[in-house]
């Protein structure tokens, strides 16, 4: 850790140890799991195909997209009675650690350097099983691929077993990560694909790893919707989804928009937008700016980045501090001060039980950003999570529908500053 960075003074000190191995899932809970896997999938209209799979057997390794808890049901269905162990964040084990480690989940914090987990996917898979893990490391705010980092590649070259590919579509439609509350009727569509061979590993670099990876998980649930004629009629379906479009085009102000029903709209200029029930959108007057909601939201990244690169960007506000150094409970900690900024990326500041602490992670120590909107774990508002390798930090902003546009910043700045490193690199 930094020496920047002073730790939370906490009462009793009873942070969940996740640097230990993974326990072997007993068979007892591969059949449990599939039964209720079967059970919650009960009533929805589905399909899971697998191609290239003929005769696969563990160890292999899962990479999967991912939009929300139903990817975990329908990739149980699909590796039926194999022995999974899935990569899972520390949130997933709130109020029930004992359960995650029999089932032989891996435990880790988001977006933090954790070399324990490298270990433990590594057990893993040389003593037989299947290792799954999102590596998007979040829900998909936008239905659309996310970042995934470069140390994928090495992941795979260091481990040299068969590589499943498997892409949930529908599942973002059925339940978007804006609205996590109210379900639509859509058919989900998952494939499982074995896209690298130990073979093919050991002859390819870790670029070209990385590039099969990618092309292999692109998605999106828009076009899918579109190109198979789903149509969502429910009223609601626009509600939220001013959180992941946040940037009025029209009159090009941010954190105002807002939506109700099927429509959202601009507080500042009253320009307003209809989402359709084929998924696309239409502006009630005038232009329509994006028919595409993917191509709304890459134009608000872009705009992140012409601030970046001006020197134009960075961010200030009183938050809500609670934090998750165990499991049991989430330790509120009041009032602080968040920045974030190109030079030294995230700072906390507050004061806890008589002393102050000061948590930083610097652009290049945080690749992507854990967003979640109305986190029902603490209190149902938008907040975001920033980990140290023995901490998590859920941080609620005063500010208005700002998270989405810190998860922009975070990743133009992490790849900033891996080119910074690249280039005095190559200087020497």
């Amino acid at each position: 850790m930094e020496n920047s960075t002073m730790s939370v003074n906490y009462k009793k000190d009873k942070r969940y140890k996740t640097a230990k191995y993974p326990i072997r899932q007993p068979l007892f809970f591969s059949w449990l799991i599939l039964t209720l896997s079967r059970i919650m999938l009960i009533g929805k209209k589905k399909k899971v195909e697998k191609i290239n799979m003929e005769g696969l057997k563990p160890p292999y390794m899962i990479l999967s997209n991912h939009m929300s808890f139903v990817d975990f049901e329908l990739t149980a269905t699909a590796t039926k009675y194999h022995r999974v162990n899935n990569v899972v964040n520390i949130d997933g084990y709130y109020m029930r650690p004992w359960l995650m480690e029999w089932i032989g989940a891996i435990c880790t914090r988001k977006f933090t350097n954790d070399f324990h987990l490298v270990k433990s996917i590594c057990k893993v898979l040389k003593r037989g099983d299947v290792l799954c893990m999102y590596p998007e490391a979040r829900y998909s705010p936008c239905g659309v691929t996310s970042f995934m980092p470069d140390s994928l590649g090495s992941l795979v070259k260091m481990n040299k077993v068969p590589v499943v590919a498997v892409v949930h579509r529908g599942n973002y439609l059925h339940q978007p990560f804006w609205n996590f509350r109210h379900k639509r009727k859509v058919p989900l569509h998952t494939t499982l694909t074995k896209i690298l061979t130990p073979e093919e590993i050991e002859k390819m670099t870790v670029a070209e790893i990385n590039e099969v990876i990618r092309n292999a998980l692109q998605y999106d649930d828009y076009k899918y919707q579109k190109d198979n004629g789903i149509l969502i009629t429910e009223k609601y379906r626009a509600e939220g989804i001013h959180k992941i479009l946040y940037h009025c085009p029209h009159c090009n102000t941010e954190s105002k928009m807002d939506s109700a029903g099927s429509k959202f709209f601009c507080t500042e200029c009253g320009k307003r937008w209809t989402l359709n029930e084929d998924g696309t959108v239409s502006a009630l007057d005038g232009n329509t700016e994006f028919s595409h909601v993917p191509d709304w939201f890459a134009w608000e990244r872009e705009q992140v980045q012409k601030q970046i690169d001006s020197g134009d960007y960075s961010f200030f506000d009183d938050i809500d501090v609670y934090s998750m150094p165990g499991c049991w409970k989430f330790e509120s900690l009041g009032n602080a001060k968040l920045t974030h900024d190109i030079d030294e990326g995230f700072i906390i500041e507050g004061h806890y039980n008589g002393k102050d602490y000061r948590i930083q992670r610097k652009p290049i120590e945080i690749n992507s950003l854990h967003v979640e909107y109305d986190f029902q774990h603490i209190k149902p508002f938008d907040c975001i999570d920033i980990s140290t390798e023995n901490d998590s930090f859920y941080c609620y902003p005063t500010k208005p529908n700002v998270i989405t546009k810190l998860g922009f910043a975070t990743e133009i700045l992490y790849q900033k500053a891996i080119e910074k490193t690249r280039k005095a690199r190559v200087a020497k």
